[in-house]
């Protein structure tokens, strides 16, 4: 389907407006004005409206009634609350509050009964208002998504909101602002003696090329993995270009180091195409693209004979990084021991090219119905929901958060439970493969939850590499448990997988992972059903009692630098693309 032809399909669905929404035929300026004066008539609003509207701008900053963009260029956006995206505790606006009393003549959490609330029109309807959602970017985007910083992520974040909001005050409601890093690569393109590999792939967050124009230089090729800045020959790499072995380190290190010695590009090669991205910028790096080790062979053996030999090569990158504003949302159960935190997520955002449906409305979704239906009951242990902007960007939102978490409230988080793509229409019932040795005690306690809950239900599972694909990365970095489920991204189906789950061998997962057609027709509702009942059964189990889990061990890995944990894992993964 051509993008430009994208045609919003017709639904008898109703979609979720927000305030933003409707009134988005105004201003942002006239947008706060209109929460300000609610109480005047239609008339005396819009006379205001055009007497506001014609003074200069000084005069309405004294009014107190501008709306400024930030230093780095974003209006603040406004909610249905009225709160702009800066970042704060959000429980105003609620109606019919559940009282203490009413709290506690509610039964205990069991899981059985809250699993039993867990249906297809819940997560259906759901569905729909997601993709609703999502088409108020077709206009910017020219197709239906979620990406952060667009009017779909935005009216995302505004649903979550509201709809916690609508369960009588029984979470308490914050949102946490940070910058994200939203890059675009737009094309690139390499010769080398005037051949362009077949393989050719530009890596994410990549610089641009200077002044928008092609570099030139010779082929360098590097030794060891260009780890280090001694790898580099000074006397070959200054101005030329450099052909780097992916390993050992991150390809962000082989991008500083190489623009370090002066090279105007990198070029990092392996065995496999390579999808991965140089993490975030810290204005060292110089333009870099990958090819397969296969393309780069007569080079490597050419210069491995003579490292002076002369490969003519052009290297052209049209690459953009911003810095966009966004949120997280956090709603954590106001009742419930506050020192034992049970933590659950899913990321609010999807990639740009498509609506996300799946990937991760699914995920936002399945935590939206348990939420709903947890207000049912009384917990021993609060809950803490939440919802993670930025995770298609490096996990910025989920990192943030944990990295920000002080020694005291790090420690109050017994486990962190991720649920990213619960309803892939390829599935397998995928449980990530941690333990209590490599990872923060406790992690492997919670894998042998949902082991035990899919073999219980006569369920065949598979265990999947703990490798840095997703939200828990950073608890992990913080030393708090972590693990999670999922259904399956472009990874390829098996035989033995067709045979235990059904489905086609030989079709990955979620054909349409991070494509346009990650729609309504996408997700499998059964898979999404049952994931969702698993992930009412580890929020019930724990939020009943942590008995048999381990207790939390004093960490040596909390950071005292939101910009800098300690890392301690070995993941070859940050989000879904390589960093090492």
């Amino acid at each position: 389907m051509e993008m430009s032809n994208y045609k919003k399909p017709l639904s008898i669905h109703q979609p979720y407006l927000s305030s933003f929404e409707r009134h988005q035929e105004y201003s942002p300026l006239q947008v706060i004005i209109n929460m300000k004066l609610h109480s005047f008539t239609l008339i005396a609003t819009l006379a205001i409206f055009n007497v506001v509207n014609s003074l200069p701008v000084d005069e309405q900053a004294i009014l107190n009634l501008n709306n400024p963009a930030s230093k780095d260029g974003i209006i603040p956006y406004v909610n249905e609350y009225g709160h702009d995206h800066k970042g704060e505790e959000d429980n105003d606006e609620q109606i019919d509050i559940m009282s203490e009393v009413e709290y506690n003549q509610l039964p205990l959490v069991e899981t059985e009964a809250l699993q039993a609330l867990i249906n297809e029109p819940g997560l259906k309807s759901r569905a729909h208002s997601l993709f609703d959602i999502a088409q108020r970017s077709v206009k910017k985007y020219g197709h239906p998504t979620r990406v952060i910083g667009s009017k779909g992520h935005w009216g995302t974040i505004d649903y979550i909101k509201s709809e916690i909001y609508r369960l009588r005050g029984y979470y308490t409601v914050k949102t946490q602002a940070f910058s994200a890093i939203d890059g675009k690569v737009n094309s690139y393109s390499l010769l080398i003696d005037g051949i362009k590999p077949k393989s050719l792939e530009a890596l994410s967050l990549t610089p641009p090329t200077p002044n928008g124009k092609p570099v030139h230089g010779n082929l360098v090729l590097i030794d060891g993995f260009g780890c280090s800045l001694s790898d580099y020959p000074a006397n070959l790499t200054a101005g030329n270009i450099a052909l780097v072995k992916r390993g050992e380190c991150a390809f962000g290190d082989k991008s500083i180091n190489a623009g370090k010695s002066g090279a105007v590009g990198a070029i990092i090669f392996d065995n496999l195409p390579l999808h991965g991205t140089l993490g975030t910028p810290t204005g060292d790096e110089v333009p870099t693209v990958s090819i397969t080790e296969k393309d780069a062979l007569d080079y490597i053996k050419k210069l491995t004979e003579d490292p002076s030999y002369k490969f003519e090569t052009t290297l052209y990158v049209d690459s953009v990084i911003t810095n966009i504003t966004t949120l997280n949302v956090i709603a954590e159960t106001r009742f419930g021991d506050h020192d034992n935190v049970v933590s659950l997520g899913a990321h609010s955002d999807s990639v740009t090219e498509g609506p996300g449906i799946n990937d991760d409305g699914s995920g936002t979704i399945s935590l939206l119905e348990v939420a709903k239906e947890l207000t049912k009951f009384k917990v021993k242990n609060a809950v803490r929901f939440a919802w993670w902007a930025a995770e298609e960007e490096g996990l910025l939102g989920s990192d943030y958060y944990a990295n920000s978490l002080n020694e005291e409230e790090n420690s109050k988080v017994r486990l962190f439970m991720d649920y990213d793509m619960m309803a892939s229409p390829n599935y397998e019932y995928e449980v990530y493969d941690a333990n209590n040795e490599d990872h923060p005690n406790g992690s492997g306690t919670l894998k042998d939850l949902y082991i035990d809950w899919y073999t219980s239900h006569g369920l065949n599972y598979t265990l999947v590499p703990f490798d840095g694909r997703s939200d828990y990365v950073g608890f992990i970095d913080n030393g708090i448990p972590a693990g999670g489920i999922a259904t399956g991204a472009e990874g390829v189906k098996t035989k033995e997988g067709e045979e235990k789950f059904g489905g086609k061998a030989g079709d990955w997962f979620d054909p349409c992972y991070h494509q346009l057609c990650d729609d309504l027709s996408n997700p499998d509702y059964e898979a999404w059903v049952i994931n969702t009942k698993l992930i009412a059964h580890s929020v019930a189990t724990y939020a009943e009692s942590f008995d048999g889990f381990p207790i939390r061990e004093k960490s040596t890995t909390i950071s005292t630098n939101e910009q800098s944990p300690k890392k301690v894992n070995n993941f070859k993964y940050h989000g879904s693309r390589l960093i090492i």
